[in-house]
């Protein structure tokens, strides 16, 4: 089907990298597969109006250019039909939701994204955003954005909606739908019963599993994209070969048949997640964490120092792969391996500074999810004790103002004047918005931690390498 005869069906909150190389490459190849042509993208910015101002310009084509063994050609995607500024036109993005030519609202818009209460685990109604969006301004947050949209379709008689997290967060389905409920709860009575009963029987949150490695694009890459298609992209995105969506097979209506372009759908979807987290996410944090503490720039330059590359397998196959159930069809130790041959990929130029940022919203799920399994089970988590001791020297040597982090005020004024393993680390398990009181008190894990700390501190990467090979 030519490009620019596609229609909008779909709602795409958090048009970043990511989506556009995973979630709009599934959409345009199940259209192409089955003919159909009503599955367009609206998508929508969330913090920064970049790619809409790219896209705008170019109907919303773009260039994926994959990287690595067994790439394809370079693919021109069409099926984002509209690109709009959620920071600018929040009203819009409002309309789009409530369209009766909407049936899928999908998201990218990565944990900080949710605005989540730490403490609940439900939406953060103290957040100012969140605040002005309950009192009746355009809304700017996205489960704002979603739940205005989803109440003005219920008056309007939009139809059903399925909502599709594409997050990488354990039930995002359930998570989205818990902030979707806290948020139209908050409401005045009068808007929240009517609002809450059309949610109980029109709107769905299946919750799905996505993975796709997709670095920032360079100038370099549009310089070669530019060389090869003979036309600027502006927003070209860059990707691995490998791309994965599994999808809980629960839909309110109509949705793409993206099954056609090699998702699975499937309702054991929880099992993968667990497995992508505590396989190929912990993983990636360890190398990122490593990797800065020893001066490499990159994942694949991290995953290529040996001792790095043992200490992920020891990691995966005597912490994590035994505390896991994985799902029918996922051979671990093939996972695993294929997890390590993707990460070396230097095409990718994947940084650890990047990788590693938002470490506090990512260790929890990722590694201290297999500490507490392990030491469940009577066993030292010693390597992912090593990627939270990494984590932690990340923390007391970044500079304040240099700390990616969302909880960096938090953790720099945990933190002790005197920089030692012995006062770093009770320090930052004191941090109730990253370890529970019961973790914090385990001294198996507190002692593996300190040991860690001064060797990435004191003995630096010969120390490492040391240590992991023969320790």
């Amino acid at each position: 089907m030519p490009a620019g005869t596609f229609r909008p069906g779909i709602v795409h909150l958090g048009l970043g990298a990511f989506a556009r190389a995973h979630t709009a490459v599934f959409t345009e190849n199940a259209m192409l597969a089955t003919g159909a042509s009503d599955w367009g993208i609206v998508g929508v910015t969330q913090r920064s109006d970049t790619v809409a101002r790219q896209l705008t310009p170019q109907d919303g084509l773009f260039t994926v250019t994959e990287r690595g063994t067994g790439a394809a050609p370079l693919q021109v995607v069409s099926s984002i039909v509209e690109a709009i500024s959620g920071r600018d036109d929040p009203e819009t993005v409002v309309d789009r939701i409530a369209a009766p030519t909407t049936h899928v609202v999908t998201l990218t818009i990565t944990e900080k994204g949710y605005r989540i209460d730490p403490s609940t685990g439900s939406l953060n109604t103290t957040d100012e955003q969140v605040q002005a969006d309950l009192a009746g301004q355009p809304p700017l947050t996205a489960i704002g954005q979603l739940t205005r949209g989803i109440q003005q379709r219920a008056r309007n008689g939009g139809g059903p909606l399925t909502v599709v997290s594409c997050d990488n967060l354990p039930g995002n389905g359930k998570l989205t739908e818990t902030l979707v409920r806290a948020f139209a709860e908050a409401l005045p009575e009068a808007e929240a019963a009517p609002l809450l009963a059309w949610l109980d029987t029109n709107v769905t949150f299946p919750s799905t599993m996505v993975d796709r490695m997709v670095p920032a694009t360079t100038n370099a890459d549009l310089d070669a994209v530019e060389s090869e298609l003979g036309l600027r992209d502006e927003a070209a995105v860059v990707a691995e070969p490998f791309m994965q969506w599994v999808i809980e097979d629960n839909f309110a209506g109509d949705r793409p048949a993206w099954e056609e372009a090699g998702a699975l759908f499937s309702n054991d979807v929880a099992r993968w997640e667990a497995a992508k987290l505590r396989l190929l996410n912990a993983s990636h944090s360890m190398l990122a964490y490593l990797g800065l503490a020893s001066g490499k720039a990159t994942i694949s330059d991290a995953v290529g120092e040996d001792a790095f590359r043992t200490a992920c397998r020891l990691m995966l196959a005597e912490e994590a792969l035994p505390t896991l159930t994985l799902p029918d069809g996922l051979d671990g130790a093939t996972y695993c391996t294929q997890i390590l041959e993707r990460f070396a990929n230097p095409a990718l130029g994947h940084t650890t500074a990047k990788v590693g940022s938002d470490g506090s919203q990512k260790i929890g799920l990722r590694l201290l999810t297999t500490v507490r399994a392990t030491l469940a089970a009577e066993r030292e988590p010693r390597c992912a004790a090593l990627a939270v001791a990494a984590w932690m020297h990340h923390v007391a040597t970044t500079a304040a103002a240099d700390l990616n982090d969302p909880l960096a005020d938090e953790l720099q004024n945990a933190l002790p004047a005197e920089r030692s393993a012995a006062t770093v680390v009770p320090a930052l398990l004191s941090c109730r918005s990253v370890f529970d009181a019961e973790l914090a008190a385990d001294t198996t894990f507190a002692e593996l931690l300190k040991n860690w700390y001064r060797i990435i501190d004191t003995q630096g990467l010969d120390g490492l390498r040391n240590e992991i090979n023969h320790g």
